[in-house]
């Protein structure tokens, strides 16, 4: 039996103070009603029949809908509210910090927001870098750029102790963290300390990981602009390709552990001949390997186009051994690796090609969110700000069934989310680029 899974979200105590925010308790009356903490949806929609035709659900478990409360917790004349993002910089940034810092004020009537600069570094004690004031005018326009107007960094997050004592001497009550894994971790544990103290802090996570692949949620904000962008080096890597002599266009998209930028580029983009992701090892060489089917692919057609993760191929490259400030493993550049491999097989084999390596990593993650993913961050932040002055605390804001959700921050770093190669998705990615399966030998003997 499957082990059933806690989605309870705690509180910092009995939200007693009526919301500034005049909303109805009523329905059908053409107001946008109050979210009660008894609101909840079911985690798990797959439904069985039973032998009578009824529906029985298989997931009994429900989570609590994100949304303004009619009462709150804190006294917004008390707050002073922080936001820090965290990590690699991703499309949407701005447009969170935006969304949270205009639901603090305008909302809510809170008049101290606070950023910290470069993620938990900020908040470490020799820190050299100030907070920086947030009001609506400073953030009026940073949705149309890239990036953060924090800063981002990674590390910082294990020295808990240190991040709480500055909670304590800046008296923050409320701290908004947006990031992926790594920093969703460090939140946990950050409230975790100020539990033990018997702080009344509440901690908020927004899930920012371009890879998709923190658990449960339905999606990260980034992603889909992270494909839009991708979209046109395919486009462009394939002309490349057509116009040469057996030309190979190679791409290399993010994905350390998930590969869902490439699946879903390549279906947007239909000139992908080879997807490489990391959920589905490949075999270099050999009857059934990867360079095999390219050869092949280029002599019946002319041309290939391959598009692969950064973190697909890793288990035939050596270990680097290196790990980065987020504990993440130093991946080998995948995409120069198959760039030389490929040119020095279709040498040896006496082919003619011309290969063309595009790696857009930088511009994707730099690029301002697309109108997708700005109407779902400033969502996310509106909902962060909700979730937070109603004392709620260790909850990440996320999207399940099309609903805004309060998840469990242990629960969404419990595990991975990866592609699931008996999935629908991978399922059209292989008939979207009709490359073979599998390209692993023993699966052809």
């Amino acid at each position: 039996m499957t082990k059933k899974m806690d989605f309870s979200i705690p509180n910092l105590g009995e939200a007693k103070i009526a919301s500034p925010i005049i909303m109805s308790s009523a329905q059908n009356d053409g107001q946008a009603d109050y979210v009660s903490d008894s609101d909840h949806i079911l985690f798990g929609i797959d439904t069985d029949i039973d032998e009578a035709g009824h529906p029985v659900p298989r997931h009994e478990e429900t989570v609590e809908l994100a949304g303004p409360r009619s009462k709150i917790y804190f006294n917004p004349a008390h707050v002073h509210a922080a936001i820090a993002t965290c990590g690699g910089i991703c499309p949407g940034l701005n447009n969170v910090i935006r969304a949270v810092v205009r639901c603090f004020w305008y909302r809510y009537g809170v008049r101290r927001i606070s950023g910290i600069q470069f993620g938990y570094q900020g908040l470490l004690e020799n820190s050299p870098w100030p907070l920086i004031s947030l009001d609506p005018d400073v953030v009026d326009d940073i949705q149309e750029k890239g990036g953060t107007i924090l800063g981002s960094a990674r590390g910082g997050g294990k020295q808990i102790d240190e991040i709480v004592d500055s909670l304590e001497r800046l008296n923050i009550n409320i701290l908004v963290t947006i990031g992926g894994d790594g920093t969703l971790r460090g939140a946990d544990e950050i409230v975790e300390e100020i539990q033990r103290r018997g702080l009344k802090i509440s901690v908020i996570g927004i899930p920012k990981t371009i890879d998709n692949d923190l658990s449960i949620i339905q999606s990260s904000f980034g992603v889909d602009t992270a494909v839009q962008m991708a979209v046109p080096v395919v486009r462009s890597a394939h002309v490349e390709a057509k116009n040469s002599i057996h030309g190979i266009g190679l791409v290399k998209v993010m994905g350390r552990e998930s590969g869902f930028i490439a699946a879903q580029t390549a279906l947007a983009q239909s000139d992908v001949n080879f997807c490489l992701i990391p959920e589905n090892p490949f075999d270099l060489v050999g009857p059934n390997g990867l360079l095999e089917h390219v050869r092949k692919r280029v002599l019946d057609r002319g041309h290939a186009v391959i598009l692969v993760s950064e973190g697909a191929g890793q288990d035939i490259l050596p270990a680097t051994g290196e790990k980065d400030a987020s504990g993440n493993v130093k991946y080998h550049d995948i995409g120069i690796f198959l760039k030389e491999q490929v040119i020095e097989y279709f040498k040896k084999e006496g082919i003619e090609t011309n290969v063309k390596y595009i790696d857009p990593s930088y511009i994707i993650r730099s690029a301002p969110a697309d109108s997708f993913d700005s109407i779902y961050c400033a969502r996310l932040g509106a909902h962060a700000v909700h979730a937070a002055m109603a004392g709620k605390t260790q909850a990440l804001i996320g999207q399940l069934h099309n609903r805004f959700v309060h998840f469990p921050i242990k629960l969404a770093v419990s595990s991975r989310n990866h592609v699931d190669l008996e999935g629908s998705l991978w399922r059209d990615v292989v008939e979207n680029t009709r490359q073979p399966l599998s390209m692993k030998n023993f699966d052809f003997e």
